[in-house]
């Protein structure tokens, strides 16, 4: 199996804190990647949405996009460069929804 390097962006305030559950070292929560080799206009290679149920899958729910993901390294050579982002020092308080 081929390995690839994907990074993700999340944006948190799109997470239903009901589906955060406790784990044993920390809160958790169950999200979906679905990655497509080719990128988009974009330059995004896929998204991540929150995981529903199975049930839920059952009646047409649908978990919301969290955000996007980009390769930026395969096992097979090819690199794809990564954008730099900026820290954001704002995190204090409760603007993180969990």
């Amino acid at each position: 199996m081929e390995k690839i390097g994907v990074s993700l962006s999340i944006n948190v305030s799109q997470i239903e804190k009901g589906r955060l559950y406790a784990g044993k070292k920390g809160k958790y929560l169950d999200c979906t990647v679905f990655i497509d080799p080719v990128a988009d206009q974009y330059g995004q290679n896929g998204m991540i949405t929150q995981s529903v149920s199975k049930e839920e899958k059952a009646q047409g729910v649908k978990g919301p996009i969290l955000g996007n993901a980009k390769i930026f390294w395969s096992e097979n050579g090819q690199q794809q460069q990564q954008q730099q982002q900026q820290p954001v020092d704002d995190f204090v308080g409760d603007d993180i929804p969990f």
